[in-house]
């Protein structure tokens, strides 16, 4: 009956559709009664931890037999461009299952365990050097930094910088160790709302692709309208403002159609050198020229206290002043405001499940993402403090706009605006993805975007997606109320509340695993000798002094974020209600918020 079934799903003309269905119903399941993980639903409840853990420790023992780690410090300054991605593991098959809707249940009971297996395969291709350079593709986080140490000051600001740094590094060694355990080729996951729903559930799965995806839309947002102000500055606001951001919305359109990661590497690349010759004409331009004194109202010292730190006396501007402490103690809700920004920074988090989920040997994450975390905190610590220094309250968010001299303005501006588009495309690349994955093709059991029909989905959507985030994004009148609650509410549960809470659950699960217990591939079954508290305070207690001690520290480091962010909530929220309340003017104009 096996070589029958197997005949028909390779397409045996002879066969009647009757006769093809009732064998293709038999096939579904073995001799033993098992069922294959292609054949099950999309986001199936009845697959156990065991399943998940069993097949990733298979697919990680295959992926070190079949790949070479990355080794080298240039591996990661110059990626392989040529890279094919994991071999496929049989040329014995007679479909592409890329190319078919595996969202339809009827069609994924004809995908045979090759044509699964491969059809996962061929969608891991980026590289650690990739991964390096996408982390590091963030147009917001080094241009945040100066305004959040003007609101926060010299001392706090470096020791909040240093501390969310070495605590990004942590969760981002927490998401890599819980996606090797959960992550295989029979059980793909792809996105952070996957490894929620793999350890807590369906809730928490929908409450993660939430987040994310209004994360991921406001980011594109914000960069438009960044770009939108650094265009019209370099206009000298003689471009009507809103149309300065519909022209970078629509040249996401065109960018946004690039659908793989390992093709948008390459621009990743060139957007992190942009960044860091931004970085150094704005720092040129901040030790030689003043402050962007016509921009006052966009500077962190309008945000604090009464604002008279930036505001003329008797046609004199304030001298430029930095301080060691908080530059004004009564005003705590600024700062933590400030302290968001500095958040921004490590915000690629949200995505590292997605970038694991197409790299050809996800180990290899890890050095690459640290290497991005240390990049990040040198670079981006160096040319906050430089350009605090220079501009004290006067900083601005995003800090290129606020150098005085039009011409390394303008190199600045056209730096900052080709590495930003690259950067919104990129994450209107995986919001879309998130979007699509999650609700169009589990609910409308539409194509999937490898498909012919799928990648004109992925045309018609771009626009859309971009549209929205423009509006969105050019509703709210204060850029840096925007950055503070979207640091608030998404980033910083993404980096720093939810990492540990995903890793300690499956740590418990991990080590709660006794002699006998496990799922049985032979029978597809699951064995466990107990459940409930019991088997959790085991799996506790199982895990070994070392991570008891860290699963300890998880907990307490979850609880600090979830305060944290709360703060940051508080504090994002009144500082919008204050933009709101004086009729800050707002991104539906033609004059620019930098021509005050």
């Amino acid at each position: 009956m096996s070589q029958l079934a197997n005949l028909a799903l390779e397409g045996d003309p002879r066969l009647h559709e009757k006769e093809r269905q009732a064998i293709e119903n038999l096939s579904v399941e073995s001799p033993a009664g098992t069922v294959r993980p292609q054949h099950r639903r999309l986001h199936d409840n009845s697959v156990t931890f065991e399943e998940y853990h069993h097949y990733a420790k298979l697919t990680r023992a295959e992926e070190d037999h079949l790949s070479n780690p990355e080794t080298g410090i240039l591996s990661i300054i110059f990626p392989s461009k040529s890279d094919a991605g994991v071999k496929k593991v049989t040329d014995n098959v007679t479909r592409d299952a890329t190319a078919l809707n595996t969202s339809d249940p009827a069609t994924r009971k004809t995908i045979t365990d090759e044509e699964w297996i491969n059809a996962s395969r061929a969608l891991r291709t980026a590289t650690r050097g990739a991964i390096f350079y996408l982390i590091t593709t963030d147009i917001l986080g080094p241009f945040g930094l100066p305004y959040a140490f003007a609101t926060m000051g010299w001392g706090p600001g470096i020791a909040l910088y240093t501390v969310f740094a070495g605590l990004a590094a942590y969760s981002g060694y927490l998401l890599w160790d819980t996606f090797l355990g959960l992550d295989s080729y029979q059980f793909p996951l792809r996105s952070f709302g996957d490894m929620g729903f793999r350890l807590y559930g369906p809730y928490m799965r929908h409450l993660f692709n939430f987040l994310q995806s209004v994360q991921l839309l406001l980011n594109v947002g914000l960069i438009v309208i960044s770009n939108g102000e650094a265009l019209s500055q370099a206009a000298k606001f003689k471009l009507c403002y809103i149309i300065c951001c519909l022209i970078w919305a629509l040249v996401g359109f065109i960018l946004g159609q690039i659908r793989t990661l390992q093709k948008f590497g390459w621009f990743a690349n060139a957007a992190v050198w942009l960044n860091l010759l931004c970085i150094f004409v704005t720092m040129g331009g901040a030790a030689h020229s003043p402050p962007n004194y016509t921009a006052y109202t966009q500077t962190a010292g309008y945000t604090i206290g009464s604002g008279s730190s930036v505001k003329q006396v008797n046609g004199i501007w304030p001298p430029v002043k930095t301080t060691g402490g908080l530059p004004d103690p009564s005003d705590f809700g600024a700062s933590v405001s400030g302290a968001m920004q500095a958040v921004f920074a490590y915000g690629g988090a949200m995505v590292f499940p997605e970038f694991m989920a197409e790299m050809k040997r996800p180990k290899d994450f890890l050095s690459g993402m640290w290497a991005a975390q240390a990049f990040i905190y040198f670079c981006y610590m160096l040319y906050g403090l430089f350009m605090y220094g220079y501009q004290g309250q006067y900083s601005i968010n995003p800090t290129y706009l606020g150098i005085s001299k039009y011409s390394i303005q303008t190199a600045g501006n056209v730096f900052a605006m080709l590495s930003g588009v690259i950067a919104a495309g990129l994450y209107g690349n995986i919001g879309v993805k998130v979007v699509y994955n999650n609700i169009f093709v589990e609910f409308f059991r539409c194509p999937p975007l490898t498909t012919k029909a799928g990648k004109f989905m992925w045309v018609a959507l771009i626009p859309v997606y971009w549209a929205i985030a423009f509006v969105l994004a050019a509703g709210i009148p204060s850029f840096s109320g925007l950055t503070s609650v979207v640091a608030a509410f998404c980033i910083l549960q993404f980096t720093y509340t939810f990492p540990p809470m995903l890793a300690t659950l499956f740590w418990v699960h991990k080590y709660a695993l006794t002699d006998g217990e496990g799922f049985d591939p032979a029978t597809g079954a699951t064995v466990r000798h107990d459940r409930g508290i019991k088997r959790m305070v085991r799996g506790f207690r199982n895990m070994g002094t070392k991570r008891i001690i860290f699963g300890s520290f998880n907990f307490l480091y979850f609880l600090g974020a979830l305060a944290l962010a709360g703060l940051g909530a508080y504090s994002a929220i009144t500082g919008l209600i204050s933009a709101y309340s004086e009729s800050v003017t707002t991104s539906f104009t033609c004059k620019s918020p930098l021509d005050s």
